[in-house]
């Protein structure tokens, strides 16, 4: 397919840091103790092989990919105790001579993977010309979000990565800052009229 000199090299770059998870991923399949946690990896494998597929075929092939990477929905419901003023996590301690990781390290690795992916999925995004890779981008950074979700909520779970709630206070002065502006104002309703922006969907249809 046609491709920029820029989009070739981003997907170069896309598709080695692909090779990476997958072969990390693997690892973790064949050495990961937790069933939650390997159920969680089972479960993103098969997108990881499709979204990295898809890449080899926007690279090789004229007509681009013939697969598509499904848009993600993710879980709304997050119990309340990932959500409260907790303890610290246990201290951590990188270790600089190690045959095997444990199921902490490989978490870690493995959310941070997905943090990092979703930053250069969402960069490349808003760099591709050709509109099949853009899309692509697009659907695999909420892809990326959406499988980092998962493995915060399980890293949560085990104490591995708590969250402190925001003073209610803070968030009070803060948001007294800003005001919302009215959307039924004459000016927003003729903009609205004179151009019908194209929508796919509503955010609300990213959740379960």
């Amino acid at each position: 397919m046609k491709l920029a000199a820029h989009e070739l090299h981003d997907l170069n770059e896309l598709t080695m840091s692909c090779v990476n998870s997958i072969t990390n991923m693997g690892y973790m399949l064949h050495h990961v103790q937790c069933p939650e946690f390997k159920q969680i990896l089972e479960r993103h494998f098969p997108f990881h092989v499709r979204d990295y597929n898809m890449k080899v075929e926007f690279l090789n092939k004229t007509e681009g990919a013939k697969r598509e990477l499904p848009l993600l929905k993710e879980d709304r419901q997050v119990p309340d105790s990932y959500m409260q003023i907790v303890a610290p996590a246990p201290a951590v301690q990188p270790r600089t001579m190690i045959e095997n990781m444990n199921d902490r390290e490989m978490a870690t690795a493995y959310l941070l993977t997905l943090k990092r992916a979703g930053r250069e999925y969402a960069w490349a995004a808003m760099e591709m010309v050709n509109p099949e890779v853009r899309s692509f981008c697009q659907t695999a950074f909420m892809m990326s979000c959406a499988h980092a979700y998962d493995m915060w909520q399980y890293m949560a779970s085990k104490g591995y990565y708590p969250v402190e709630n925001a003073n209610p206070t803070d968030i009070a002065k803060i948001g007294s800052m800003y005001q919302v502006i009215p959307e039924n104002q004459s000016q927003i309703q003729q903009y609205m009229v004179n151009y019908q922006n194209p929508i796919a969907g509503n955010s609300d249809q990213l959740y379960q």
